[in-house]
């Protein structure tokens, strides 16, 4: 894959991550006798974490031209709050659900910007159907990433696909088909809504390959 240059580290709003509040514990005990309580795997497992809901898929079924621009002010507003280009957050929503709020994945993820419930939770998103809640929720993990990953365009798009543990480990984009496709298709779309203003226009265009 060709590395992009397009660098994200814009202005000095800097964002770190924030703490799980809520995770399965285990508890051990260590060399020394001590008993520990921790939410890394591992040990007897002592409390469960009830917040994972059910899944129910609903794929993207929104076929209106509407769509495209339906959501425009909430995403100039989100882009410009965490200075990022408008462009980059277009392109995710459009590779995550195809602009359908609606949408939730086999995985749990939902809305606009497919927010899994724990990253929702880290994001302070209350209601990931709601599609300015998660497009200022998305908005913000991509700065956080972009910040982690020193601006690199393509790290920040891998790792909003397979968490930013996941590219670290790795040293770069994982060896995952579907997160490299997904680098693929998101630089595709950032390159056509950066090249039109026209922003139906370019989401329209024959899916990337």
């Amino acid at each position: 894959m060709i590395r992009s240059r397009v660098n994200l580290f814009a202005g000095a709003l800097v964002l770190s991550l924030p703490t799980l509040a809520s995770a399965d514990i285990y508890r051990h005990v260590g060399p020394d006798g001590v008993v520990h309580f921790t939410n890394n795997k591992g040990g007897q497992l002592v409390a469960r974490d009830r917040k994972k809901p059910k899944v129910s898929p609903f794929m993207p079924q929104d076929v209106s031209l509407e769509r495209f621009s339906r959501f425009d002010e909430h995403i100039r507003q989100a882009a410009t709050l965490y200075q990022l280009p408008e462009e980059l957050v277009r392109s995710v929503i459009m590779v995550e659900s195809n602009y359908d709020p609606r949408a939730v994945s086999t995985a749990g993820a939902q809305g606009l910007m497919q927010l899994m419930p724990e990253t929702a939770a880290r994001m302070e998103v209350k209601d990931s159907f709601d599609p300015r809640e998660n497009i200022f929720g998305g908005t913000r993990y991509l700065r956080i990433l972009a910040n982690l990953f020193n601006g690199d365009l393509e790290l920040t798009i891998a790792a909003y696909n397979a968490g930013e543990g996941a590219v670290m480990r790795n040293g770069g984009i994982p060896p995952y088909a579907e997160t490299q496709d997904y680098v693929v298709k998101v630089l595709t779309y950032y390159r056509r809504y950066r090249a039109t203003r026209d922003s139906v226009a370019a989401s329209v265009g024959a899916e990337p390959r």
